[in-house]
């Protein structure tokens, strides 16, 4: 195959049935929501406007209220990003001086709410020297994007498809706002955002469907590309634009994060699966004292290393059981089976 660049697109030469020459375009896009992806098409030097229309659509509700900004510390390609680092994050500074941080995170982690609070205080703080006066002080926003549910909503008046929560400072009981303009969080919940590819109306909606979806298309989507700044960002994330030694990186990236992303479920699976077998265990312990008096610690112990399994079927068939003889030989046929 013959393979030729042409204003960023892959351009496959092939013969057709009559045996003349055609060209067809293939884009292949890397998945922005690899973090190491993420900060190379919003935090990049040429991202400005890339950030500005995603930050207006998730902000601001597709309002151009951010006119200008400053990308702080922007992604540098001729960095190595280790595999340790859990997280990269981009840090704008607005116009009129308010911060914004903006963070991808694919998996759960242990106290993320409490890392997100933690880096949303450190950026307000770190703006004073010592000394300094706190009028110097400027609004800070942490923008915290999740490709897992955060928020399970248990409210029957909540939205199930509200995939963007906005929180500010506010009284416990008569909720009137304090600091709202100084203090924000912000999260973005991929997995809530269900519209297809027709369905797209606003700015916001076509910036989540280019996180979600983008690694999966193989042109750029004519509604998606009647944005130029998700247009510009789509010919970042070309395959073609990027050099080897970049895709290797984020190919590692996103490989380290589906380990980690599996090694969390199995551990939340596990401990599903234990907090059910604990509590099997307790109520078949309960229904003998309340019918047996207390027992061994023999049988104590032999009930504790039954498997979750035989515990429901100990549980399903305790009222045939007419004594503690009956339940020892139950357990004794169980254990030598």
């Amino acid at each position: 195959m013959n393979y030729t660049n042409t204003t960023g697109f892959y351009l496959k030469m092939f013969s057709n049935t009559s045996g003349s020459i055609g060209r067809k375009a293939i884009m292949k896009f890397i998945n922005p929501k690899v973090d190491y992806a993420f900060k190379k098409i919003f935090g990049s030097e040429q991202s400005k406007e890339i950030l500005i229309s995603f930050l207006n659509a998730i902000i601001y509700d597709g309002e151009k209220t951010i006119k200008d900004l400053t990308i702080v510390n922007p992604f540098n390609p001729g960095k190595t990003i280790s595999l340790k680092e859990t997280y990269l994050d981009i840090k704008a500074v607005l116009v009129d001086g308010s911060i914004v941080i903006i963070e991808m995170q694919m998996a759960r982690m242990t106290a993320f709410n409490k890392r997100v609070a933690y880096n949303l205080s450190k950026a307000y703080a770190n703006q004073l020297d010592k000394g300094e006066n706190y009028p110097l002080l400027n609004p800070v926003i942490a923008l915290t994007i999740t490709d897992f549910i955060l928020f399970k909503n248990s409210d029957d008046n909540i939205n199930k498809d509200d995939y963007i929560n906005k929180f500010v400072f506010q009284e416990e009981t008569k909720k009137f706002k304090c600091l709202e303009k100084e203090l924000r969080l912000i999260f973005v919940e991929l997995p809530k955002f269900k519209k297809s590819l027709s369905e797209l109306e606003s700015l916001t909606d076509k910036w989540i469907y280019f996180l979600q979806e983008a690694a999966s298309f193989d042109e750029i989507p004519e509604n998606l590309g009647e944005v130029a700044e998700i247009e510009q960002a789509l010919n970042i994330a070309n395959f073609i634009n990027m050099s080897p030694e970049e895709l290797e990186i984020v190919e590692n990236r996103g490989i380290a994060m589906q380990d980690e992303r599996g090694r969390i479920t199995y551990a939340e699976e596990v401990g599903e699966a234990r907090g059910r077998h604990d509590q099997a265990i307790a109520l078949i312990k309960l229904l003998i004292t309340q019918r047996f008096g207390e027992v061994s610690e023999e049988i104590n112990s032999q009930i504790e290393g039954l498997p979750l399994a035989d515990v429901e079927d100990l549980v399903k068939v305790f009222l045939s059981l007419n004594s503690l003889v009956d339940l020892e030989s139950w357990l004794q046929e169980r254990l030598q089976s």
